[in-house]
């Protein structure tokens, strides 16, 4: 029997390439092709990161659609409603470009909804570092949220500041008030549930937790985080101390459960009174460090009126 097993072995026939065996060659190279062309588009898709920009402080900024038409940034955050809570009005400023009283800032929903098309995402920023705004109470901040959601998300108003045009999310930029902002965001997070996703985002300090928004960011409510390190000299980054930036991106990315992370900076030297990055020094030594982070979202830079005087995103969009 052993003998038999030998010859039958030996005898089996030769392995014989046909053509169906070099087209199972040829399509098991395609699969492990495509898998790894798909490998690499995620990596490389990690790592990429977009642009985000304020618009609405300076009238020399220029239109809203031409900012959006520069294809230069993914987000647009139009500042400030700079007046709600505690009771009052809430109230629009868009400094120059529109008399909001009036009516008169209506008229950018053709421009948002031009940005939209474009695959812009368009939000409004509540707060800033001027106005008068705060939340006193959960009950206080449904209220604004009933009102963010009828008067510039998805809801229903008589007197929409911005038009008809139906925003992608709400930013906060909070420097101020009542430590009431996760009710708020918790709110409007339910009204995104209902109808057209609402986006929500925060600009908070650099310096970590957020003296207005630490209870609100921990929630994970949030899509996306642009941390100001600048005007805050113990997180920014400086070629003579890189360390201090690097541990507050670490701490951020590692405790703050947003879908991104980004970094946020002046756009130009005269944007703040400190914190500008050189480009150049952005291109080689920060953002390759911070792209080690797979929360990694791109930078958001104040504001667009001087981005174009520094040329700052032109300069470094592909590097991003």
């Amino acid at each position: 029997m052993f003998l038999t097993f030998i010859y039958k072995y030996h005898k089996k026939p030769p392995y014989i390439i046909t053509h169906s065996t070099k087209k199972k060659r040829i399509m098991g190279s395609n699969i492990l092709l495509f898998v790894a062309t798909l490998f690499l588009f995620e990596l490389i898709s990690n790592t990429q990161g977009g642009i985000v920009v304020y618009w609405g402080q300076d009238e020399r900024e220029g239109l809203l659609r031409d900012t959006c038409s520069t294809g230069l940034y993914k987000i647009v955050n139009i500042g400030f409603l700079s007046t709600f809570g505690n009771g009052q009005n809430p109230q629009l400023n868009l400094a120059g470009h529109c008399d909001p009283a009036g009516g008169g800032c209506q008229k950018l929903t053709n421009s948002i909804r031009q940005c939209q098309s474009q695959g812009i995402k368009v939000l409004l920023s509540i707060g800033g570092g001027d106005g008068s705004y705060s939340l006193t109470s959960p009950e206080d901040a449904r209220h604004v949220a009933d009102y963010l959601w009828n008067n510039f998300l998805g809801g229903n108003s008589n007197s929409r500041p911005l038009g008809d045009a139906i925003l992608d999310g709400i930013d906060f930029d909070i420097e101020k008030g009542e430590d009431h902002y996760s009710d708020l965001a918790g709110k409007l997070y339910e009204y995104g549930q209902t109808g057209k996703k609402v986006y929500l985002t925060a600009a908070p300090q650099c310096i970590f937790p957020d003296q207005w928004l630490g209870n609100a960011l921990k929630t994970g409510l949030f899509d996306f985080v642009w941390v100001q390190f600048y005007n805050n000299p113990p997180c920014e980054y400086t070629t003579s101390d890189p360390s201090k930036f690097r541990n507050s991106w670490n701490q951020w990315t590692s405790q703050i459960p947003a879908r991104k992370i980004y970094i946020g900076l002046p756009a130009s030297k005269a944007a703040a009174g400190d914190g500008y990055v050189p480009k150049q020094v952005l291109i080689s030594e920060v953002l390759p460090f911070a792209k080690e982070s797979s929360k990694y979202g791109g930078i958001m830079l104040w504001d667009r009126y001087n981005d174009i005087q520094s040329g700052y995103s032109l300069a470094v969009k592909d590097s991003v």
